[in-house]
């Protein structure tokens, strides 16, 4: 089951979006579950209280709590980095604004089924790839994280450090090994660096800037082949 919510205080515009999510459901075969709220407020105590999203519309325009103080507050306070979230707005002009939150798309109201369509797709894609786990081994214990869950990951002498957003792990390895069991997300940054371009929040010809604020350098050798593949997710 795939668990979207809509949040706008547009009670028709809610039930437009449900019904072009229910049709592409319908169409792909996928099983969807929707939730509405009204309020930034319900929705944020819905999270709060543990309740679960995969993806969300969000609206940016809401009446006491904006759209964007919701994606920061889920984001920061909840430190949740897996829910996709979709921005939705009569306006064009917070680009700039979202950037912070990570935001799949920014949808532009009236929202049509051909933006649906795509906005599923690309949640689906990536939800799916987050299901894919990678595996080491510490001792004689077994780890199995989602490779959505992972940050980057750097070599450290004769051990590779594995990084989430909410712990770090080290195992006896080489990168150069790790590489091959990667995603096509991962990119290799640097002789000691790999990175999930998922977490890329800033990057320029010599380093990348991670969600978490961690600065990473990007070796002489990759700045071409990093740069071409950033690009190419924008």
């Amino acid at each position: 089951m795939y668990n979207i919510g809509i949040c706008d205080d547009g009670e028709n515009i809610c039930t437009s979006i449900e019904n072009m999510l229910l049709q592409y459901a319908q169409e792909k075969n996928v099983q969807v579950d929707t939730n509405i709220w009204y309020t930034g407020e319900s929705l944020r105590d819905y999270l709060a209280s543990g309740g679960y999203l995969d993806l969300l519309f969000l609206d940016i325009e809401l009446f006491k709590m904006t759209g964007i103080e919701v994606g920061t507050y889920i984001r920061n306070q909840l430190d949740n980095m897996g829910l996709q979230i979709v921005y939705i707005s009569g306006k064009a002009s917070y680009a700039q604004q979202l950037f912070k939150t990570q935001p799949l798309d920014f949808l532009i109201k009236p929202i049509l089924q051909e933006e649906i369509n795509e906005v599923m797709g690309m949640a689906l894609k990536i939800a799916k790839k987050r299901n894919e786990r990678f595996e080491f081994q510490r001792g004689k214990d077994y780890y199995y994280i989602p490779m959505g869950d992972i940050v980057y990951l750097e070599s450290k002498g004769r051990k590779v450090k594995v990084v989430t957003m909410k712990a770090a792990f080290e195992f006896y390895g080489k990168l150069k090994n790790v590489v091959k069991c990667l995603s096509e997300d991962f990119i290799v940054i640097h002789q000691s660096y790999i990175i999930n371009k998922e977490y890329v929040f800033r990057y320029t010809y010599e380093m990348v800037e991670l969600v978490d604020g961690t600065i990473l350098t990007i070796s002489l050798a990759n700045r071409k082949i990093v740069r071409d593949e950033l690009l190419r997710e924008e």
